[in-house]
């Protein structure tokens, strides 16, 4: 059922199916649609004591089975993007794929590697999303976030915004992106399209599309260590593991994939046994990507406790 609440799209008891890559069914309480940054702030304003989550496109997010209590704030409908010579100015919720074509119908390099992610721009940020030796921080100037706790806005340069692999300070502030900009390069399309579709190729081959529902990388790679996370978790045979409705995919093992109708419990049953067999086995505790949004079962609460440690 939708309803309008000072003029914001609200929607209650909102199926999440179509709104996280993993595809886990999972009923929002109350799912805001704002169009315009100006809206999610004033949401912010008015459910400071909630905690609500905002999400994307949903991807590296878990949503519990149980549902969500929190207050969601989609920001999908807020994707303006500004070309200016070589800089371009990218509100939050623009699809970074929508983004990297965008930069090659204009001749700018430097999105290449962002053709395969399905992301929006908070949270490949957020993130500090990359691929093929490339991240977002590379080519990213200053952004302007919305500062939660303090309510204000922030307009922060790429050193204040303290990029490191798979990080950057929103995850530690209560800071939501708003937009940010970027400075790129001019290149030959053609060199833009080929390095666009070699990435596709890459990703076809190794990861899987979204034909097979998944929330991206599960473990981010550990520090110190000659193996990746996927090889390491190859390494402890589990190519094609299986637990319910989860299976780790055959092509690249920090991936899971959904075979159906996973939930919630799936998923942290089979990160959970990887995350003690590779352990076990090496010594090295995986840290997930994976964020858990909504009500845990007391099984869930319990182990990621311990992977989030």
């Amino acid at each position: 059922m939708i309803f309008s609440q000072n003029e914001v799209k609200l929607y209650k008891d909102f199926q999440l199916t179509n709104f996280n890559t993993l595809k886990i069914k999972s009923i929002a309480k109350s799912f805001y649609m704002p169009d315009n940054y100006g809206e999610l702030i004033t949401l912010f304003k008015k459910f400071r004591e909630k905690y609500p989550v905002v999400i994307g496109n949903g991807s590296n997010i878990l949503f519990s089975s149980k549902g969500v209590d929190e207050p969601l704030f989609y920001t999908g409908l807020i994707q303006s993007c500004i070309f200016l010579k070589n800089t371009v100015e990218v509100e939050c919720g623009l699809k970074v794929q929508t983004l990297s074509k965008l930069a090659y119908d204009k001749g700018l390099s430097g999105f290449e590697f962002l053709i395969g992610i399905p992301a929006t721009l908070g949270g490949a940020v957020y993130m500090n999303a990359g691929a093929h030796g490339q991240t977002i921080s590379d080519c990213l100037l200053s952004a302007k976030v919305y500062d939660t706790k303090k309510d204000k806005i922030l307009n922060l340069t790429k050193d204040e915004l303290i990029f490191s692999y798979r990080h950057s300070i929103l995850q530690d502030k209560k800071y939501v992106l708003l937009n940010a900009k970027f400075e790129l390069k001019k290149e030959d399309k053609e060199k833009i399209k080929a390095k666009m579709d070699e990435n596709l190729i890459f990703r076809k081959n190794r990861q899987p599309n979204l034909s097979f529902p998944n929330a991206g990388s599960v473990f981010k790679n550990p520090s110190n260590c000659e193996f990746s996370a996927g090889a390491l978790i190859d390494k402890c045979g589990l190519r094609g593991f299986r637990i319910g409705d989860c299976e780790v995919y055959q092509n690249h093992c920090n991936f899971i994939i959904n075979k159906g109708n996973a939930t919630s419990l799936d998923y942290t049953n089979i990160v959970f046994e990887i995350y003690q067999k590779v352990k076990e086995k090496f010594n090295i505790e995986l840290e997930p990507e994976i964020v858990y949004v909504g009500k845990m079962s007391k099984e869930e609460d319990k182990k990621w406790k311990i992977l989030k440690k």
